[in-house]
């Protein structure tokens, strides 16, 4: 009898088992599929082709499917191998490029992938990612993103991260993309019109940007506290058409600073203060590629250029998990030597006490120290912690509760400060650490 006729019989315990397997089924699946693609390549290398055919059009010949340093494979079997997966000749075409491109450019990753430790989405996605670039450029984006492409950051997070890797692999052609991108920008309504309403759209440098919705937010507030009753989307609005008349924004910002405080001479002091946060990547050398919080990688030499005209910006290096609350703290002392942090770069063990769990397992879970949620107990374990178990004499103490599950902190000593190890009621066991949050072994 299948197990799945009898899922309505599960569970909890047996429905988490089972997510395991089938876990662990899905990975081994999908990487026997690269594998099988690239034997698939390998047997219709350009080898195959008829002699006779070569350069005769209309015949088929052997193109590269992957990037540079991947071997020749015939143009028409993709069809055959997409078929049997139901693909369009097009995906199979590119699953193929992938799976070559993992095997002949990537093999850090391509090992990881077939260790079941990587998921084969976040391979495939850095293998499209550096088709373009030269083989030891794809090694060196490989070497850069292979620790974190096991999911222990965000999606978000590792977009970036490879982003960043590949604009400091060949930083030249980074470069010549912000050039162009720069030359692309406008500033203009848009053609559509519905019911009444029409678009405008601006493509600028992000400063532009983070100015121009910093100041429409600002004037936002003052149109709210001087009477205006709009919904806040709609004063938004009302903000950008005052705008377009500068005297009447003037007289709006000077009569809301009047309210606030005292009024100023200088209208510049009328407009908000934008702030960038701004974060190197760095490994054994520097890149030249930094990341700006909402913004993304870019390089540091297009910063400069662009800041450089827009005199009010305020641009601060901070390390990360510097903030407010406990993650603002100064940096004690824990071990000597260096650690890699999400980004790539190395920084001193001592500042790894700044870092919190990400959002893995659960989202949101905060664990604060001496701090009581509800009926549940929960600290931080720290590396000099030498207290006994809140429970009084447990084998393990209890953190915070989330909306579904009372993760628990095995009891010990942290090899590091802001080391987690979290353990689910049913025993399943996790590592939060500078690095991101990951499943210690599932099994088979």
């Amino acid at each position: 009898m299948q197990v799945r006729e009898h899922i309505d019989e599960l569970g909890e315990a047996e429905v988490l088992d089972r997510l395991d397997v089938l876990h662990v089924a899905q990975r081994r699946a999908e990487s026997e599929v690269l594998l099988l693609a690239v034997q698939f390549a390998i047997l219709h290398d350009e080898q195959t082709l008829d002699p006779q055919s070569l350069g005769l059009d209309g015949r088929e010949k052997a193109i590269h499917y992957g990037g540079a340093g991947t071997p020749l494979v015939t143009e028409f079997c993709a069809a055959d191998f997409g078929a049997r997966l139901q693909l369009t000749p097009w995906a199979a075409h590119r699953l193929i490029g992938d799976a070559l491109d993992l095997k002949h450019r990537l093999p850090q990753l391509w090992r990881r992938v077939q260790a079941l430790e990587v998921k084969v989405s976040y391979a495939r996605h850095v293998a499209r990612k550096t088709r373009d670039l030269q083989p030891d450029e794809a090694a060196y984006v490989d070497s850069r993103v292979v620790e974190v492409a096991d999911g222990r950051v965000t999606w978000t997070r590792f977009e970036q991260l490879v982003d960043a890797a590949i604009a400091a692999a060949d930083p030249v052609a980074a470069a010549e993309r912000e050039r162009a991108a720069r030359e692309r920008s406008f500033a203009r309504a848009t053609r559509s019109t519905e019911d009444g309403m029409r678009g405008f759209y601006i493509r600028a440098a992000f400063p532009i940007i983070a100015r121009l919705d910093a100041t429409i937010a600002h004037l936002a507030e003052a149109l709210k506290a001087l009477g205006e009753d709009l919904p806040p989307d709609e004063l938004r609005v009302l903000a950008v058409l005052v705008l377009a008349n500068p005297h009447q924004a003037v007289r709006i910002l000077e009569a809301y600073r009047a309210q606030r405080s005292t009024p100023t001479p200088d209208p510049a002091d009328l407009l908000p203060q934008v702030v960038l946060y701004v974060h190197a990547y760095r490994g054994a050398e520097p890149t030249g590629i930094v990341r700006v919080e909402g913004v993304g990688p870019v390089t540091a030499t297009w910063l400069r250029d662009t800041l450089g005209p827009h005199a009010r910006f305020t641009v601060k290096h901070r390390p990360r998990g510097a903030g407010s609350g406990r993650r603002g703290r100064d940096p004690r002392p824990t071990a000597p030597g260096r650690a890699p942090d999400d980004a790539g770069r190395h920084l001193p063990l001592r500042l790894q006490h700044l870092l919190e769990p990400t959002d893995r397992p659960h989202r949101g879970l905060r664990p604060r120290c001496g701090r009581r949620c509800g009926s549940v107990a929960h600290r931080e374990l720290r590396a000099d912690d030498t207290r006994p178990p809140l429970d009084g004499g447990a084998s393990e103490a209890s953190v915070s509760k989330s909306p579904d599950h009372d993760l628990r902190a095995v009891d010990g000593h942290a090899t590091f400060p802001s080391v987690f190890v979290w353990r689910e009621p049913h025993g399943a066991l996790f590592l939060v650490d500078h690095t991101g949050a990951r499943r210690f072994s599932q099994g088979a």
